[in-house]
């Protein structure tokens, strides 16, 4: 019977795990460019494993092509987060397109072309997520910009792993042949595979958001002014109810930049975007559990969270108690309220008689 070749599977895996960071993610060009690349990796992996598997060459000249093709549509994906506009992207079409032409033309070009390749747009993609913190994955949902900026890194790290991979596999080819080759392979992916699960498994755990550190940044003139723009839009149709709201939407939404929103919620603040989004969140849902007939599910999908461990986490960080409990406290100071009117009542009575 068949086994599932070791470079599919983790190309599978890689793509769940993906699909797991970035759903609801909609930005232009992003979701095209995600697209086409967990595609190609599957493609990638399917062709390799066919290859050193079960030894299927038919598709194996074609092999570096799309591996030169992955690099380049991660970075464009992770860089339309990001909401800035590509200069001029059918450029990065020439990495695959010298592959194909060295493929044909000139093998011995294959292994260097793949490794500046990856190297290249492995510390592209590094570098840029290494600036402004979650903020700089704007067009993100705001529960989403960790998880998203998480992912960028992963990939970041596995193309620049699989580089130093492409470049040992070359040199144990060049010194003892093509013969352990399918071994090296199968343990490259086991290894690609345990860092995707790991990440999968951590990134499923809903740690607690922490405040972002100011440090000693002072609140600039313009900032009661923006951070008043911002409330107002928020305000706005409720759009703070969106549980797709993005930083990038926010800013659009109050005609300011994503550095001018970020920046002054944060110096007058010192909270995050995504923790000032959820106070006002839940002040809506506090008024909204003051009706007793709106169930909690009820509340915290109308006030934009869409599961309910976070609704339940960012409620207890703002009020100190679950909703559940919250409602109690509402009922019993209620009851208390009642019970001593009906006490102050019988007291006036009794002096009336």
């Amino acid at each position: 019977m068949l086994s599932v070749p070791l470079p599919f599977l983790a190309g599978l895996i890689f793509a769940l795990s993906l699909f797991h960071s970035l759903k609801g993610v909609e930005a232009v060009g992003s979701r095209r460019y995600f697209i086409a690349f967990l595609l190609l990796y599957a493609l990638q992996g399917m062709i390799v494993g066919l290859h050193f598997g079960y030894g299927v060459n038919a598709l194996a000249l074609f092999q570096p092509v799309t591996a030169a093709g992955m690099p380049p549509l991660a970075y464009l994906a992770f860089r339309a987060l990001t909401g800035e506009v590509v200069a001029n992207p059918w450029r990065h079409l020439g990495a695959p397109v010298a592959m194909l032409v060295a493929a044909f033309l000139l093998p011995v070009l294959i292994d260097p072309l793949l490794f500046v390749t990856f190297v290249g747009y492995g510390l592209a993609l590094l570098a840029f997520t290494r600036k402004g913190g979650p903020d700089v994955m704007a067009e993100a949902s705001l529960h989403r910009m960790r998880p998203a900026l998480k992912a960028a890194r992963l990939t970041a790290g596995l193309i620049l792993f699989f580089a130093a991979a492409d470049l040992f596999i070359a040199v144990y080819a060049a010194f003892d042949g093509r013969q352990g080759i399918p071994r090296i392979v199968a343990v490259i992916n086991l290894v690609a595979i345990a860092v995707v699960l790991a990440y999968y498994l951590v990134s499923s755990r809903n740690a607690p958001i922490t405040p972002q550190q100011t440090g000693q940044q002072q609140p600039t003139a313009d900032d009661e002014r923006i951070l008043a723009r911002v409330s107002e839009a928020l305000d706005q149709n409720a759009l703070f109810a969106n549980e797709n709201l993005s930083l990038a939407l926010l800013a659009r939404r109050s005609g300011l930049t994503v550095r001018e929103v970020s920046g002054a919620i944060n110096r007058l603040t010192g909270l995050n975007v995504s923790q000032f989004v959820n106070n006002r969140r839940i002040e809506e849902a506090c008024r909204m559990l003051e009706e007793p007939k709106a169930s909690v599910t009820k509340v915290q999908l109308e006030c934009g969270f869409s599961t309910k461990s976070n609704f339940n986490r960012e409620f207890r960080r703002v009020t100190g108690m679950s909703p559940s409990r919250y409602r109690s406290a509402l009922k019993q100071t209620r009851q208390d309220a009642a019970s001593a009117k009906k006490r102050v009542d019988l007291a006036a009575a009794k002096k009336q008689l």
